[in-house]
């Protein structure tokens, strides 16, 4: 299992950073999504809050087959190392030509953690078009503490994404980020498995760190998105400079001397 982990590239990490999510489109094969809707349909067990990942589904259960996938299995390594553990799972259901969208929210309360945070899967069995009303997100909403659902009453966003994407699409969410399922105008019922999971271990280099050099990895994290006020969007690089020094164990990164400027303590002058 180790040996066919498909690690995440730092240029990949540092767009998560920035983006609070991470999108790895059609990597679950064709006749597995199609078992998906029966398996989804049957229900997933529950597991106990806290479960280890290894004991947390079932031998050859599809969850599992799930979650071993090179490239899913890599990528959660990745994001919170070995053997997370399981903080709950959804198989969430959208009936065609009904119900209301959900109201744009965290999936937490306010969360002070500045060097670690959870991720939350999220696996897509069918190709899902703008009037099946996919997941919305808000791209680097997620280092902005709010409690659960303080967003709902925003409506839409400059530069928001609406999920549209081919059958067995896997995404990665921060727990922070701002999201909510839409309604479904279409004729399909759409189906969505979500995982969320703790980190066991500190979230440190646990990726492919061979191109961290990279020149791509800076601009990844100095991305500014189309809602960002200009002060606050100056905040929002901040954090993410907290959040790449905690990641990487550099506390010397920085982005336009950012973090610098506010953390430098000149030593005591000589008499």
């Amino acid at each position: 299992m180790e040996n066919r982990k498909v690690l995440l590239a730092s240029v990949q990490m540092a767009r998560f950073v920035a983006r609070g999510s991470l999108r790895l489109d059609a990597v679950v094969p064709e006749q597995m999504n199609a078992e998906a809707l029966t398996a989804l349909a049957a229900g997933v067990p529950p597991v106990p809050y806290g479960t280890p990942l290894s004991r947390a589904y079932a031998k050859n259960s599809f969850v599992r087959r799930l979650l071993e996938l090179p490239q899913v299995a890599g990528a959660l390594h990745s994001l919170v190392g070995p053997e997370p553990t399981v903080d709950h799972h959804a198989v969430h259901v959208r009936e065609p030509h009904g119900g209301q969208a959900q109201p744009l929210h965290g999936d937490a309360i306010i969360d002070v953690r500045p060097d670690a945070f959870d991720v939350q899967l999220m696996y897509y069995p069918q190709a899902v078009t703008l009037d099946m009303g996919g997941t919305l997100s808000v791209p680097g909403s997620h280092l902005r503490r709010i409690n659960e659902s303080d967003t709902g009453r925003y409506q839409n966003l400059r530069g928001q994404d609406r999920l549209v994407c081919p059958a067995g699409t896997v995404a990665f969410l921060h727990h922070g980020l701002w999201h909510g399922g839409r309604r479904n105008d279409s004729d399909t019922v759409r189906h969505m498995f979500k995982i969320r999971f703790n980190p066991a271990v500190r979230q440190l280099r646990l990726w492919n760190t061979s191109d961290l050099d990279d020149p791509q990895v800076i601009r990844e994290l100095d991305a500014t998105f189309p809602w960002y006020e200009p002060a606050t969007g100056r905040l929002e690089r901040y954090n993410r400079v907290l959040l790449w020094r905690a990641l990487t164990g550099d506390d010397r990164f920085d982005i336009d001397y950012w973090v610098t400027r506010v953390s430098n303590r000149p030593k005591e002058a000589a008499i």
